[in-house]
């Protein structure tokens, strides 16, 4: 057996090929990172996050030309596979609580009339489709879409074994109602909890701080905070949980564990729509900024910047009628938005998330 030396470009361009991707595409661009990220979890899942990222680092760093992989980048990475659908979380009880990911079911959802989103991942690295259709794939970002003619496109995929899943019932909205009623719901809920007793280690979103920088919102309780606000609680084991709290002088008087509504829905989907409620009942909503045009031909799309995380759903909705792409700058995250699509877009924000859009040279300390 003959051992041959090859360079971590050699490698980097045979990864690329393994993993299915436009060849054209670099190893560590979303597109690869995203596979790499999909294939990691097809031979570990069900696994913790945590778990998945370090293998990705681990295989890659060697091959990667630069000052290293960015554990942040992957992680962001991640959410978008879950919240696109690739994985499913599910939350761990027990002695040791936590985050796991499963592989979620292959699926497709109809974007439009011949185009299709393609979600879910096999076990063992086993192609999502295995046929002559596979090299229609396109991936951009972390999604993957392919083109079929409309009168047949969605039986070919279900004869394929993927499982055609609504639009509706892919995003999953919550029921549409003023930023009032939520909070006046949450309150109700909450006033039937226990008492919160002592509990140590609260943080907040700062009501008054600016909803542009919300990293720079969290902070620990006030002698002088009274009201509802969104908190987190640490526990033993696991990340913070999630929680609506009613303060008085700086103690919590009643905590409301999240999510409440929806057991099924992540609990920080349930937090940032109240802490979006709790904005705009203040008279400072939170905001949404249309930039420019980027992109060129079929990818050509108006610019639309967040400074505030979106609930699962949301993104979803994003996801289904545009593409996340590198954030702008001051942004929390950014999507690109066909302009056929704005006024939708604008419609679920500004109703189901009571956000006022901003204009492109608006300052960032609204």
């Amino acid at each position: 057996m003959k051992v041959s030396i090859v360079s971590p470009a050699e490698c980097r361009e045979l990864a690329v090929r393994t993993l299915d991707v436009d060849e054209v595409a670099d190893l560590c661009s979303a597109e690869g990172l995203a596979a790499s990220l999909r294939r990691a979890a097809s031979f570990l899942c069900p696994a913790s996050p945590r778990q998945l990222i370090d293998a990705v680092l681990e295989a890659l760093s060697p091959l990667h030309g630069g000052t290293g992989l960015a554990r942040e980048d992957l992680a962001d990475l991640l959410d978008l596979l879950v919240s696109g659908g690739d994985l499913l979380e599910l939350r761990q009880l027990g002695d040791t609580p936590g985050r796991l990911l499963y592989l979620g079911p292959p699926s497709y959802v109809q974007r439009q009339p011949g185009q299709y989103l393609l979600l879910g991942i096999r076990p063992f690295a086993a192609p999502l489709i295995s046929s002559e259709l596979a090299g229609a794939i396109q991936c951009e970002g972390h999604t993957r879409t392919i083109d079929l003619p409309p009168d047949r496109g969605a039986a070919q995929l279900s004869e394929l074994g993927l499982h055609m899943i609504r639009p509706r019932q892919w995003t999953r909205p919550p029921a549409e109602m003023p930023a009032g009623e939520l909070i006046r719901q949450t309150r109700e809920r909450i006033s039937a909890a226990g008492p919160a007793g002592v509990v140590d280690g609260l943080t907040v979103i700062d009501p008054a701080a600016k909803v542009t920088y919300y990293r720079g919102r969290w902070r620990p309780l006030k002698p002088a905070d009274s009201g509802l606000f969104v908190v987190r609680r640490p526990q033993a084991y696991g990340a913070d949980l999630w929680c609506a709290a009613l303060i008085a002088d700086g103690a919590p008087i009643r905590l409301l564990d999240l999510p409440a509504e929806d057991s099924e829905a992540p609990a920080h989907d349930e937090a940032w729509r109240l802490q979006a409620a709790l904005d705009a009942a203040a008279g400072r909503p939170q905001v949404f900024r249309i930039g420019g045009t980027t992109g060129a031909g079929a990818r050509a799309g108006r610019t639309v910047d967040f400074f505030s995380p979106l609930p699962r759903w949301a993104e979803r909705y994003l996801q289904l009628t545009g593409m996340a792409i590198p954030r702008s700058a001051g942004a929390l995250c950014s999507y690109r938005m066909a302009e056929g699509a704005m006024p939708g877009l604008a419609s679920l924000l500004e109703d189901m998330l009571w956000m006022r859009q901003r204009s492109n040279g608006g300052r960032n300390d609204d």
